[in-house]
């Protein structure tokens, strides 16, 4: 649904317990001890017709009887009877309710929530643990313990989870703003909590437990929005989806690839982590604020040994070690006891004194051939560990940018030296692996978050030849086929601009030898079946046929020998190809499915007979850019080939990256396909060729642009307007347009740019002017006015912009048009068109803030039909207002 109402889950004024009870052991009694003991200061109202008091408080044989209505529902009574209960609760005022009771079936559930949704009522479960809130001394829950206050959200789809994650932190002081435990989510979910958490100013942190999402797009867009602005670190359950399917299916089969998961997390800006250890350490560390530009770690030591574990640690989690230069080992020289190393592995003696930490922490800052320090200690009778932790705390206080990470070995020993660390804020662990582990947990954290906010290169745009597109798509599925031929899925390759190999179809053997002979030797040969999908298995490929009769006769063994391992496949004939020699080629498998949660995912890696095996592959979900498709690549091992090595040069990498964009486009373009498959893709320093590809089309009608978890570039959206004097082209942003979007800024006034942001500013950083243009259309929406009559787009003239609250109900707009292009009529063409596509989503309300000397936008407000009105804080700014209902055309 939405945010609203969720404020009294959180910060309800007064709560109703239905189901209190005396009865030892009982969930109702274990509510009524949680609820009271742990301080709320509104009433709590407890209901049960057969108690007279629940420690020592009036209890209420039913609703109509409690003398106020209650905020906050806490529900423990029978499956049965709940669906009745919350109506009338609804019906009362009440606005949210947490629904401990379990027993629900799916028609329990959608009978639930068709009782609360009429009033607007928030529903938390059923069946689950409850919710926290201790900064509201609120413990709405059947947890054995209240948790301290602290400003750390916890979302958990696991009441176990919950309690364990509540016990462990409670032991090590950790305290928390919310928890919550989300139970089956008939109506709250995780979507809806993020944007409620990524609003309130407690939670420092987000921490999620999440074994499934049931809405992938609200999922994204409230991921992507809470990860700007504040940490999201994550725990997915189910990693073996095959034995998750056996033993736990609610989390298994048919709920989403863990790959998928991953790259969905990574998308959003989210840090993953493996345990509850580290979903805690994660949090510890994102706190110091710490953010590594890379993952070259230096490692300064007083022990052989800690220096050899760091530095498995580092191989193991993907990290680096630095390289420094000659000078650097030359300012270290003094401190060391032997031979330096060629690498960032500083090795002191074991009894290396402060001074010797000092100094040589200052020569690997100084240099700065490193992304952050890691500086070990392991315990020596005849040195001071702690004068040693002092020097390294004043190391790193001037470290400025350089992260500086700490690990003190032992325990006794390294008490004192880690509450010198703590007290200055320098992060400190226990062992090397913790600290390698924390290290690239920032280094990914920083690489997701900048997946966010990097601009990707500008794209000249490619024409589809749609023709053939609707005639090769179209055909098949008007014959009742779901699948397209191997030439046919080249063809629609070509279409978009994919290079493959010419393919000939042959419908007998001796057909196949003539079009070889007229193609050119050797060639490839493959069977040609709509029923075989992986021709290679069934012994329905050939390669490296020299002349006709070797053709012939690989012909009619392929049908022997398909006949044999797939019986009752419909062979219609076979496919011959030249046989293409590209001895640098790296063979890539690229390509299209569909997960069941997130839709439509782009994959990537190696390619060839052998590429199951192999599984070296990385998936993204469009819609893809060139950054995102980098990315993609750059978690492969195939991409080390690419870069070229030994007499092999590098392959052309713009052209694999254009191809996964293209796929990404294919994706949002062709609702009809399902699958589409490229292997191998040849790839080298002349670019990319597609040798076999395979495109499967669904039996049925999509769901349009609602298959998607983040919403592709809408097309339909670009159009052509005019004013008296002038046309302009009207489109949505686009990531890519940036720099176009900082020139225009740019070229205005300062003064209109004072207007429009509110301050003066000379230009908008990148972090800005990415937040401005990479949108997430589902919220969001901003359309930018272009010359319609420049030969090549690309200066922006203006923008509109609109942000939806999360419940779709109310907008908020912002205008800025370029200074020169003021008096054209530009400033109302846009503003008519952002009302128009609000009212097409549904919205009853867009709003903004304007500067009371902002006349000009004012008086057009003002001819629109907004209404004005003074800010009740502000009497230097106004509030204007558009309702949508009211001005219906």
């Amino acid at each position: 649904m939405s945010i609203r109402n969720l404020d009294a889950l959180f910060e309800p004024r007064s709560i109703a317990l239905i189901g209190a009870s005396n009865r030892a052991g009982s969930v109702g009694a274990v509510l009524a001890r949680n609820l009271f003991g742990s301080g709320f200061n509104g009433p709590v109202m407890p209901v049960n017709p057969r108690e007279t008091s629940i420690r020592s408080v009036v209890c209420y044989p039913a609703l109509d009887a409690l003398p106020m209505v209650p905020d906050l529902a806490l529900i423990a009574t029978p499956a049965a009877g709940v669906p009745a209960l919350v109506s009338d609760l609804g019906q009362r005022g009440c606005r949210a309710a947490v629904v401990i009771s379990s027993g629900f079936d799916a028609d329990g559930r959608r009978a639930l929530l068709e009782a609360a949704r009429p009033h607007l009522l928030r529903v938390v479960g059923p069946n689950c643990l409850g919710v926290l809130s201790p900064p509201s001394s609120l413990n709405a829950s059947f947890a054995h313990l209240t948790p301290r206050k602290g400003d750390l959200a916890f979302v958990s789809q696991s009441a176990a989870m919950a309690t364990t994650v509540l016990d462990w932190a409670d032991v090590r002081e950790i305290g928390f703003s919310h928890v919550v435990a989300t139970g089956d989510m008939s109506d709250v979910d995780i979507g809806d909590l993020l944007d409620h958490l990524a609003l309130d100013a407690r939670a420092r942190a987000i921490l999620l437990y999440i074994e499934t999402i049931t809405d992938a797009r609200k999922f994204m867009t409230a991921a992507r929005i809470a990860a700007r602005t504040k940490p999201v670190v994550v725990i997915k359950a189910g990693r073996n989806a095959g034995l998750q399917a056996e033993l736990r299916p609610e989390i298994g089969g048919g709920r989403g690839a863990d790959d998928v998961y991953d790259a969905a997390f990574r998308r959003a800006g989210m840090l993953r982590v493996e345990t509850l250890r580290e979903l805690f350490e994660a949090v510890a560390t994102l706190a110091t604020g710490l953010r590594p530009s890379g993952d070259r770690l230096a490692i300064l030591t007083n022990s052989d040994a800690a220096g050899t574990l760091a530095l498995d640690a580092l191989s193991t989690f993907g990290g680096r070690l630095a390289r420094f230069s000659d000078g650097v080992w030359e300012r270290l020289r003094p401190v060391l006891p032997g031979s330096p190393s060629p690498l960032g592995l500083v090795k002191l003696a074991p009894d290396a004194s402060a001074s010797a930490y000092s100094d040589a922490l200052a020569a690997i800052l100084e240099a700065g051939e490193q992304d952050a320090v890691l500086v070990m200690n392991c315990p020596q009778a005849i040195a001071d560990g702690t004068q040693a932790a002092h020097a390294t705390v004043e190391g790193a206080r001037k470290a400025r940018r350089t992260p500086v990470l700490t690990c003190w070995l032992g325990e006794r020993a390294a008490r004192t030296a880690r509450r010198v660390f703590a007290a200055s804020n320098v992060p400190t662990y226990q062992t090397p692996d913790e600290t390698v582990r924390a290290f690239m947990q920032l280094v990914t954290y920083r690489r997701n978050q900048e997946l966010l906010m990097q601009t990707p290169a500008v794209v000249a745009p490619f024409g589809v030849d749609r023709e053939t597109v609707d005639r090769l798509v179209g055909g098949a599925l008007s014959e009742g086929r779901t699948a397209l031929s191997e030439p046919e899925s080249k063809a629609l390759l070509a279409a978009y601009g994919i290079a493959s190999v010419p393919t000939e179809i042959a419908a007998d053997p001796a057909e196949a030898a003539r079009l070889a002979g007229r193609i050119g030797f050797p060639v490839a040969l493959k069977i040609l079946s709509p029923d075989i999908a992986h021709k290679s298995d069934v012994g329905g490929v050939r390669l490296q046929l020299d002349d006709a009769a070797m053709v012939r006769e690989a012909a009619e063994h392929m049908i022997r020998t398909v006949a044999e391992r797939q019986p009752g496949a419909r062979i219609e004939g076979f496919t011959v190809q030249a046989m293409i020699r590209r001895a640098n080629a790296i063979e890539l498998r690229l390509g299209i499915s569909t997960d069941p949660v997130f839709g439509p995912i782009v994959r990537f890696g190696q390619g060839g007979t052998a590429s199951d095996i192999l599984d070296d592959r990385a998936v993204g979900l469009p819609p893809l850019n060139a950054v995102l498709a980098r990315d993609m690549i750059d978690r492969t091992k195939v991409s080390r080939l690419l870069m070229g090595y030994s007499d092999r040069p590098p392959a052309d990498l713009e052209a694999v990256v254009a191809t996964l964009v293209t796929l990404s486009r294919m994706a949002a373009d062709l609702e009809a396909v399902a699958e589409l498959d490229i292997n191998p893709l040849l790839a080298d320093s002349d670019g990319v060729l597609a040798l076999d590809a395979r495109i499967v089309l669904r039996g049925e009608a999509g769901a349009g642009e609602a298959r998607f978890a983040i919403l592709p570039y809408p097309e339909d959206l670009e159009t052509e307007v005019a004013s008296r004097k002038a046309r302009f082209r009207l489109r949505p942003i686009r990531p890519e347009d940036e720099p176009a979007l900082v020139r225009m800024v740019e070229a205005s006034d300062p003064e209109d740019v004072r207007l429009r942001f509110f301050a003066p500013m000379r230009r908008i950083g990148h972090a800005f002017a990415a937040r401005l243009t990479q949108i997430d259309y589902s919220r969001e929406m901003a359309l930018v006015a272009e010359d319609a009559s420049a030969a090549e787009p690309g200066t922006i003239l203006g923008v509109v912009r609109l942000i939806a609250d999360p419940d779709g109900d109310r907008a908020e707009f912002g205008i800025m048009v370029r200074s020169d292009q003021k008096g054209r009529g530009l400033g109302r063409i846009l503003m008519d068109a952002i009302l128009g596509y609000a009212r097409g989503q549904g919205m009853r309300m867009v709003y903004g803030e304007v500067l009371a000397e902002n006349a000009a936008m004012l008086a057009m407000a003002r001819r629109i039909g907004f209404r004005q009105r003074v800010h009740a804080e502000d009497p230097g700014l106004r509030i204007l207002e558009y309702d949508l209902a009211v001005n219906s055309s």
